[in-house]
């Protein structure tokens, strides 16, 4: 059975002859008619009653129509979709993105797309990965690059890097050797993320860690933006934490210190999107970019072959001056 076959058939049917089928799929009447016997060969029955001014359906041709309609209009829509890609015209991207995208170069994906596809408009959402992965779940954004760990029920998640996290202090002492996670309770902490809290992902390894050793963390001060918590830092109010894109980044204070946590931890990026809901072509195509943009990151191989590779540092992350 093939394409070409069912196609002939429907339009056979849908036109009542194999004349006008043979006009609608401009190939020869001989031909339409070889393709419909045939499928009838391979069924091993007749479809068509024929001899009469229109061809009309068998018992047998009136089941095999649904399952034909469906096979072709869902091949037709694959062939659809494939060529859309390449010369998208319209739609719209919803796409969620981390607050701190700009640290993975994803400041520049939005250029790139819209010089792709200027006619097709772009909907990002920047918001904490716990709240990305609830507006995809919920339907309100189609798919997005987040940290993990989050709750993915009802999520499809592919691990694409990760990146380390650091404690950062502006007393070098407070760096001096890697910090356990009884020295980070104890700390005094300015933590950002303050909406989210321990829902954010990071903060949430922390507190599982801190659970196990039958601790709690309670931050000094909590703050939205991991800028502004780093300025606090730099004025010596307290310590905080950051991922290797930050602290490798010009935005990063001068005078300020970092070290590994004893039992090191990471944000891994992700790119998430529903499990069961078909991407639209506009935000598939950007998540495909989205996706490239984070894999062309300077990354370093773990050794753990069952990990996702990790950020390469540029610089040394055991102390910056």
């Amino acid at each position: 059975m093939t394409l070409n076959q069912l196609r002939a058939f429907l339009e056979a049917e849908r036109l009542g002859s194999f004349t006008a089928a043979a006009d609608e799929l401009a190939i020869a009447q001989a031909s339409v008619s070889e393709l419909v016997r045939r499928l009838e060969d391979e069924l091993d029955t007749q479809l068509f009653v024929r001899g009469s001014r229109r061809l009309t359906l068998t018992a047998a041709g009136q089941e095999l129509l649904p399952y034909a309609q469906q096979v072709v209009q869902a091949v037709d829509g694959g062939v659809h979709a494939v060529r859309a890609l390449g010369s998208l015209g319209g739609g719209t991207a919803t796409f969620g993105m981390p607050r701190n995208a700009d640290y993975y170069l994803l400041s520049s994906l939005v250029q790139t797309f819209h010089k792709r596809y200027p006619a097709v408009r772009v909907r990002l959402v920047g918001q904490n990965s716990a709240e990305t992965a609830a507006a995809i779940q919920a339907g309100e954004i189609e798919a997005g690059i987040l940290i993990l760990p989050i709750d993915d029920e009802e999520l499809t998640v592919r691990p694409l890097l990760r990146d380390e996290v650091f404690y950062v202090s502006a007393d070098a002492s407070h760096t001096a050797a890697p910090v356990t996670i009884e020295q980070f309770a104890a700390a005094d902490l300015v933590l950002y993320d303050a909406h989210y809290g321990w829902k954010d992902p990071t903060r949430r390894q922390l507190a599982e860690r801190a659970q196990l050793a039958g601790l709690r963390v309670e931050p000094l001060i909590e703050i939205e933006h991991v800028e502004s918590a780093l300025r606090l830092v730099a004025a010596g109010i307290g310590d905080t934490i950051a991922s290797g894109a930050v602290i490798d980044s010009d935005a990063f204070p001068p005078g300020l210190h970092t070290v590994p946590f004893a039992e090191p931890l990471f944000d891994i990026i992700a790119l998430a999107r529903h499990r069961v809901r078909p991407l639209s072509n506009a935000t598939r195509e950007f998540a495909r970019l989205a996706e490239d943009t984070i894999r062309d990151l300077p990354v370093v191989e773990s050794g753990d072959r069952s990990s996702v590779p990790l950020i390469a540092p540029r610089r040394s992350h055991r102390k910056t001056l």
